[in-house]
């Protein structure tokens, strides 16, 4: 996920390649004979086979019934309040009226500070979630899980309900190849604590944004192509589920439908997850590059990048972007990373060169530590890792935005690289708006993301050529008229480019406007993430507005006796 520090369309840095607008962090059942026969080319003959055994399943249905779910039976009073607050190792809870309420509530995307949470509870371990999850339940409380504050349709708050804050939990400790944190740690610190140890996980470049949201949904970052995405790295996680208590999920226990749905399921579906084990990689240094051409040459750079980025050597990772502030010059770059040498990145680069058919008229080439690499891509390259933040500790600013995604199978012909050029060549003739700016964001998959099978892990994107982002930001608040021009920028933008795409969403850039998020995000695996759920949150105490659902029934694969 990458994010620059400012709204207007960024200048780039010598040495330094620059990221795109703020991306931040992430239903409908089916009848029980359709999820049944989905289930079964799951876990048929040959396949993965379910792990819960039937006294594990009658008893995860029997542990969250419905009562809970029929409504506030009684409005907690604040002798409620306090007792919740004492069950916390923290004591640290949050209520309106207090001093520090506006600053626990607010969001990374200040569109959504008008929520107003009943709430805010900072857990430090699961025994914390357990006691936030006893009160919601005993009160028919809504609630949020809360990491990073980075969703971008603010699902990481609700109006007079809990939020359940995990920021607390962010220890980080390197293993022998792996590297074991708590779920509330961010991505700058948590590549700080790798780089000491000279490793590195893949993941995205937005520093605050917190890693439980960015793994459970996938992570797509600088590092995919060469390490896979970040879900693709998670090894085990601890979940505190519906009951309250806590499991362990990995490839061989019996929770490893769980394991498999974390890994791209997204976050906030089947419960709280508290740490994280990572598969890590020796890494000490990254060279990074930074490409611009006039925009003349847009079309030969769209046509030779899709041919190139996606099918070069996995060392190569490479995003587009093409970008116009409001009344200003569109404007065009090519960024990236490389895994070895100066050199061996400027001998792929001459590839794109000669496919382009003439060098950039700018570009910068350097090697780079790990951390100084991830700074950069933050855009904290002149600020230290406890600065690369917002306020009140960090001198980032908090950034509104409109964001759509679509992944893109196959190269864009003529008429699709016309529409995706004349979007952005529209909004650099629009006059009198916000002052803000939009782009599309091209990130380029294959190599190792897409080695694993689809329905390898929940993650089914595993067929794109790159992953699209279309984002509109602006200075905040902006006027009402500037504000609507960009969102209807934004959408006519989307509607014409995306008859070229394959259909699939990223479920991490989630979208309330999708109406068939299920396939988006989704696509087959959504059967078995409703199986999963009907075993591990029935009754959906974890919801919001696309959330999966359970089947009418919850079906068992390794035993008739269930």
């Amino acid at each position: 996920m990458m994010q620059n520090t400012n709204s207007a369309v960024p200048a780039p840095e010598a040495g330094a390649h620059r990221g795109a607008p703020p991306r931040r962090n992430v239903l409908l059942g089916v009848g029980a004979a359709g999820a049944a026969v989905m289930a079964g080319r799951y876990f048929g003959a040959g396949g993965d086979q379910h792990s819960l055994t039937p006294a594990d399943a009658a008893t995860r249905a029997r542990s969250a019934g419905p009562a809970w779910l029929s409504g506030p039976g009684t409005t907690p009073t604040p002798h409620d309040w306090n007792a919740l607050q004492h069950a916390l190792s923290t004591g640290k809870l949050v209520r309106p009226g207090q001093p520090d309420y506006f600053a626990a509530k607010r969001l990374f995307d200040p569109r959504f500070n008008y929520l107003q949470p009943a709430g805010i509870a900072y857990c430090k371990r699961p025994a914390d979630v357990g006691a936030c999850l006893t009160f919601v339940k005993k009160f028919g409380l809504p609630m949020r899980v809360r990491s990073g504050g980075h969703s971008y349709e603010g699902w990481s708050s609700v109006n007079n309900g809990l939020v359940i804050d995990v920021t607390e939990m962010n220890s980080l400790h390197v293993g022998s190849g792996t590297v074991t944190v708590g779920s509330g740690i961010d991505l700058i610190n948590f590549y700080a604590g790798l780089a000491a140890h000279g490793q590195a996980v893949p993941g995205g470049s937005c520093p605050t944004v917190g890693i439980a949201g960015l793994a459970l949904g996938g992570g797509v970052g600088v590092l995919t192509r060469k390490f896979g995405l970040t879900s693709d790295a998670i090894e085990s996680l601890d979940v505190v589920l519906a009951d309250g208590s806590t499991v362990t999920a990995n490839a061989t226990n019996n929770h490893r439908d769980l394991y498999w749905a974390s890994r791209g399921g997204g976050g906030g579906n089947f419960g709280v997850t508290t740490s994280f084990t990572f598969r890590t990689h020796p890494l000490t240094d990254l060279v990074l590059y930074y490409l611009q051409w006039p925009w003349s040459k847009a079309a030969r750079v769209v046509s030779a990048w899709q041919s190139w980025a996606p099918n070069a050597p996995d060392a190569l990772w490479s995003n587009l972007h093409l970008s116009a502030a409001t009344g200003g010059a569109p404007a065009l770059s090519v960024g990236g990373s490389y895994v070895g040498s100066v050199g061996g990145a400027q001998a792929e680069l001459n590839k794109l060169y000669h496919l382009v058919g003439s060098a950039p008229s700018y570009h910068s080439v350097a090697n780079n530590s790990y951390l100084e690499a991830m700074l950069i891509e933050a855009g904290c390259s002149t600020v230290p890792v406890h600065a690369c933040d917002t306020p009140p500790g960090g001198n980032l600013p908090f950034s509104p935005a409109y964001a759509k995604s679509d992944f893109f199978n196959k190269p864009l012909g003529r008429a699709g690289i016309n529409t995706m050029l004349g979007g952005i060549e529209r909004l650099a003739r629009v006059r009198g708006t916000s002052g803000g700016a939009g782009t599309i964001a091209l990130d380029a998959c294959g190599g190792a993301m897409n080695r694993v099978k689809p329905a390898a892990t929940a993650f089914v994107h595993r067929k794109a050529l790159y992953l699209a982002q279309y984002s509109t930001v602006w200075n905040w608040p902006g006027s009402k008229q500037g504000v609507a021009n960009q969102l209807a920028w934004l959408l006519s933008y989307y509607r014409a480019l995306h008859p070229f795409a394959s259909g699939e969403a990223y479920q991490n850039y989630i979208d309330s406007s999708l109406k068939d998020w299920q396939q988006a995000y989704y696509g087959d695996n959504y059967f078995r993430l409703q199986e999963v759920k009907g075993v591990y949150d029935p009754h959906q105490l974890f919801r919001f507005p696309q959330s999966i659902t359970p089947p009418a029934k919850v079906t068992c694969f390794d035993t008739p006796a269930c």
